[in-house]
């Protein structure tokens, strides 16, 4: 019998909103091809590029949260969408180099603003028994679309590239709509004079940082699966298109599997699943240290994928109780650009350093070792994790509506 409570409207609106973003993500996988191919531009130069929007993509976060926080949530992510819709276009249309470079910031900058006010309007528009399934919703959402996009954006190339800019500009604009039309402000309305600001809070947050400090150790270990992971399988004799294959295993397991656990995740202990999942990862990839075929690596893909789903279903949740009902959003903001932002730099820098100096086995170990450190780090913070959602959770409901 289905006994879940049913979610609001407004949720609904988000997921359709995560998920046509991500059916529209064309033009990031396919950048550095159409800087080269279309634009004959060097690699080097493309890849400055492409650079440009990771630099915009780190701050995005931070910035989306503040303004969540600060302007509302409502208004963040029609900005985000809108922006994002811009700037595309004006990058898919850009000649000189220096337009192209801002262009490419502007898209980074704007791609991620709408993520934390997503999670913050979740969070304030669901009890906190009910946010891990809908955080693991929003999650199969994006992983759906964008296993979607990859194939269709392939398609769009080949008539031409000035597509993919435009359709992925289109579908930014349907979701901004779908956000005016039927998503309220969630922001809650507080009554004790100004809001602090976010940062002297946060870095006093001695909880709060240790969470930023293990979420990095597994962004560093995530991250080994998009940069150090396709170089050692070429190191084994095994052809690039076979790393397509075995990556993309990733999101098939996640479409496929996400749906019919989501409920039961949402009944566990979420701290605890949490370490759990950052263990199941770093195993994952330690797999790698004994594989060199391609159905090994798969297996390896499958098992951290699994660690992967549980993560992503709760790691939302986790910050959310964790944050102060007045600074969710720069909370959700601020772990998000410090922990991938952060992640998606020292992953690729040791891993594939440590591929070239040590080898394969010895960066496989390490992410397994370095899960184990996760787990047990995970598992000594769940006390403070229990007593602050305790007490966010008292102070909410003194909140008025």
């Amino acid at each position: 019998m289905n006994d879940a409570p049913r979610l609001p409207r407004a949720f609904w609106a988000l997921w359709v909103c995560q998920l046509i973003n991500r059916l529209g993500s064309f033009v990031q996988p396919f950048l550095v091809l159409y800087l080269t191919q279309e634009r004959h531009l060097s690699a080097g130069t493309a890849g400055a590029v492409v650079a440009a929007v990771g630099a915009g993509s780190v701050v995005s976060q931070l910035v989306g949260g503040w303004l969540s926080d600060r302007f509302g949530r409502r208004r963040t992510m029609l900005i985000g969408f809108l922006g994002t819709a811009a700037a595309l276009i004006l990058l898919g249309s850009a000649r000189s180099m220096v337009t192209i470079w801002a262009a490419a910031f502007v898209v980074g900058l704007m791609g991620d603003l709408f993520r934390p006010a997503v999670q913050a309007t979740v969070a304030d528009l669901l009890q906190p028994r009910e946010r891990v399934r809908a955080y693991g919703l929003l999650f199969w959402a994006i992983n759906l679309g964008f296993s979607v996009s990859t194939v269709s954006a392939g398609v769009l190339a080949s008539i031409g590239y000035n597509w993919l800019f435009w359709i992925n500009a289109t579908t930014s604009v349907v979701a901004a709509l779908v956000i005016w039309r039927m998503v309220p402000e969630t922001r809650p309305v507080l009554d004790d004079g100004p809001r602090r600001p976010l940062l002297p809070v946060a870095l006093r947050d001695s909880t709060f940082l240790l969470m930023i400090l293990l979420q990095i150790g597994y962004a560093t270990i995530y991250f080994q699966g998009y940069s150090t992971l396709p170089l050692a399988m070429a190191g084994d004799g095994l052809p690039s298109s076979t790393y397509g294959l075995v990556i993309a295993l990733n999101g098939v397991v996640i479409v496929l599997v996400q749906p019919f656990v989501n409920r039961r995740l949402a009944a566990l202990d979420r701290p605890k699943l949490l370490a759990c999942s950052m263990l199941v990862v770093g195993l994952g990839f330690g797999l790698g240290a004994v594989v060199d075929s391609w159905w090994g690596y798969g297996l390896s893909v499958v098992v951290w994928t699994i660690g992967e789903i549980g993560f992503a279903a709760v790691i939302g949740a986790v910050l959310a109780d964790l944050a102060p009902i007045d600074l969710r959003g720069g909370y959700l903001g601020l772990a998000g650009s410090m922990s991938f932002g952060l992640g998606s730099v020292i992953g690729p820098l040791l891993g594939t350093n440590a591929l070239e100096h040590f080898g394969g086995a010895t960066v496989w170990l390490a992410c397994a070792a370095l899960g184990v450190i996760l787990f047990l780090g995970q598992l000594a913070l769940a006390p403070a994790l229990h007593a602050r959602a305790e007490a966010n959770a008292r102070a909410e409901d003194e909140v008025p509506a």
